[in-house]
């Protein structure tokens, strides 16, 4: 094995590697590799027409014709070799591109093709770009590792997504779920105050009913004595008819003028009708059962706000004003209380928005810091909603986005103080959009901020609607 692996060798020492044929009348070059003379005149040639220089077809450094030098001893060689017997033809098929190491071969960027310098496809790839096997390897070698990375981060990305992708159908769910659960507690509440409005409209109605049945009785018993005295006095003026007219004629002047004032005289009472008042009522309808007359309390308005004189509305001034700095009064946010406290019952207050691009409203305790910077949050002791920064959110922490679909002009407060809940209204659509929960304790009280006049967009006013003529005001234990 050994010796045939040798006399290969041996071999592809005497084939030219253009024509991988035996040499024929072989030549040196400068780089000192060996072609036939035809093969590499050939070469020579044609690579001085397409460029200004010719490099050798194994080594590519610059060759010159007139330093081709006969190389005797090698003719000699091939000379020998040949009397063996052995073939060019068979010896081709072996060794056809193997002395050619990677060394030796150029990568084509054109055609994206690997080529060795001295095949007979050289010549297709003349005019392409061709760079040396290891380069273009390495080369390529950083593009894919630049682009695994790429794909790595895309996969990455790919799994974050798909992540986040299963996890949103458990997390509609739970949307879905809280949706409903507000939707059950929102129905839930006016189902009671239905309920409760069903009763006291039965109450009114059943006390309604006493009284007329009470009226339409006693009608009927003045009714019945007057038909006893008209039977008494025709009795007496047809007995009358039948005496002397001596005896006729005695007082019947008198008897005359009590028929006149009989006749003059009708029911004292009249048939009632049931009043048409019972219809059932909506949310809003309900709500409003339960408005309170709400007025602006002037000693804790920040000395920025400017207060009508109904005290019903409130805006931002355009200086601040030199009042008393009492405990009660705000010192540094553009804050009012309402003047009523509430300790018990259901309240409920609405409050013209308009077009403001900014402001808060809510309850609070009493009991709240008015100095310094204040933080509206339940921690704190508010229960509020804003807009501010085109966003409608709820004080809570974190902020909760409030589902308005209409601008609401106009905001309604609901405050149940024994279920522990404040909720708001969008007046405007009549949807819900938010209730608070939790626990009160002490006095609370109305809470405005007209916001900040940034710009001077903000000059209008918040406005206390008047209280609708069918309120209850509230429903205190």
């Amino acid at each position: 094995m050994a010796s045939t692996h040798s006399l290969r060798k041996v071999l592809e020492e005497v084939v030219c590697p253009i024509c991988l044929g035996y040499f024929k009348d072989p030549v040196s070059i400068d780089c000192e590799h060996n072609f036939c003379r035809v093969c590499i005149t050939e070469h020579y040639e044609q690579r001085k027409m397409e460029t200004d220089g010719v490099f050798c077809p194994q080594c590519r450094k610059n060759i010159k014709k007139e330093n081709f030098q006969t190389n005797r001893q090698l003719a000699s060689i091939v000379e020998n070799i040949q009397q063996l017997g052995i073939k060019s033809e068979d010896l081709k098929k072996q060794i056809v591109c193997r002395q050619h190491k990677d060394k030796d071969k150029l990568f084509c960027e054109n055609d994206d093709e690997v080529i060795c310098l001295v095949c007979d496809k050289i010549q297709e790839h003349r005019t392409h770009t061709l760079v040396p096997i290891e380069k273009a390897a390495q080369q390529y070698k950083v593009k894919l590792h630049n682009d695994i990375e790429l794909l790595k981060k895309a996969r990455e990305e790919i799994s974050k997504l798909e992540s986040r992708e299963q996890n949103k159908p458990k997390e509609w769910k739970e949307r879905v779920k809280c949706q409903k659960q507000r939707i059950l507690s929102e129905f839930g509440k006016i189902q009671l105050l239905l309920n409760e409005e069903k009763k006291l409209s039965l109450q009114r109605l059943a006390e309604e009913e006493r009284e007329t049945l009470k009226k339409l009785n006693e009608n009927v018993t003045k009714l019945t004595q007057q038909s006893s005295s008209l039977q008494q006095l025709i009795s007496e003026m047809e007995e009358k008819c039948q005496q002397l007219a001596t005896e006729l004629l005695q007082d019947v002047k008198g008897t005359l003028a009590r028929s006149e004032q009989v006749r003059l005289q009708g029911p004292e009472f009249s048939a009632a009708e049931l009043k048409d008042a019972y219809r059932v009522p909506g949310m809003m309808e309900v709500l409003r059962e339960f408005t309170v007359d709400v007025t602006l309390d002037p000693d804790t308005a920040n000395p920025n706000l400017d207060l009508s004189e109904d005290r019903k509305s409130v805006r931002l001034g355009d200086k601040r004003q030199d009042l008393p700095n009492n405990p009660e009064r705000f010192d540094t946010g553009p804050n009012v209380l309402g003047s009523e406290g509430f300790k018990g019952g259901k309240r409920y207050w609405e409050v013209e928005v308009g077009d403001k691009p900014e402001w808060a409203l809510g309850v609070c305790r009493e009991s709240v810091s008015r100095k310094g910077k204040v933080f509206l949050s339940p921690e704190d002791g508010y229960w509020a909603v804003w807009l501010r920064g085109k966003k409608y959110e709820a004080l809570t922490d974190p902020l909760s986005l409030l589902p308005v679909s209409i601008r609401p002009g106009r905001v309604g407060i609901f405050l149940d103080y024994e279920a522990g809940e404040v909720s708001f209204y969008n007046v405007t659509d009549r949807s819900h959009l938010f209730t608070f929960t939790g626990t009160f304790s002490g006095m609370l009280c109305p809470f405005f901020c007209p916001g900040l006049n940034t710009g001077g967009e903000n000059t209008a006013p918040l406005i206390i609607c008047p209280v609708p003529a069918q309120a209850r005001g509230n429903l205190c234990p």
